[in-house]
């Protein structure tokens, strides 16, 4: 086990040297099977975590996401976090000034990650194959910048379906089970 997660962090080390040596503005940690999100990259990251605007850590092992990671990476417009074992989100990621777009799909998620209808700037909101049965409608109407919230494949019961469905002025995407009124 401790080889296993000494070599995950091993690969993700050397694929954030990647970005900083060439001055990319992504930082792809996908698929490196971490179970957490190394503190040495946030570390060696500090002095160009500025100029990082995409980051994925799609298809790890995650089971959190610390506040050290948002505050690092400040400047991101796109998080990619598909294909993980998340089920909450930190307060930090809220105050993400510039997120357009987070990806949340295929993880552990029971209630809508509450932290996103704080980030200001958000866009797009894929929690597309989580658990999710109840959503924050009125939070999510008074998400000014989000144009669209994919929910399929969750567990959205009927009546929530009925209450979300007029407050909501973005596309709304629910899987097909039962009818979902237009307004």
């Amino acid at each position: 086990m401790q080889r296993r997660m000494g070599e995950a962090v091993a690969r993700g080390a050397r694929r954030g040297n990647e970005a900083v040596e060439g001055g990319a503005d992504t930082l792809d940690l996908s698929d490196c099977k971490l179970v957490a999100f190394p503190v040495g990259i946030c570390k060696a990251m500090r002095s160009v975590a500025e100029g990082i605007h995409r980051v994925s850590l799609a298809n790890n092992e995650l089971k959190a996401l610390t506040g050290r990671f948002a505050t690092t990476f400040s400047q991101l417009r796109e998080l990619n976090l598909e294909g993980n074992l998340l089920h909450r989100l930190p307060e930090e990621l809220g105050s993400l000034l510039h997120l357009r777009a987070i990806n949340l799909a295929r993880n552990k998620f029971r209630r809508f990650p509450e932290p996103l209808t704080a980030a200001p700037a958000l866009e797009s909101i894929d929690l597309e194959g989580n658990e999710i049965a109840e959503v924050p409608a009125e939070a999510l109407a008074s998400m000014s910048s989000l144009r669209s919230l994919n929910l399929r494949a969750n567990p959205v019961r009927p009546a929530m379906r009925l209450l979300v469905w007029p407050l909501v002025p973005f596309e709304l995407l629910l899987s097909p089970d039962g009818d979902v009124p237009k307004a």
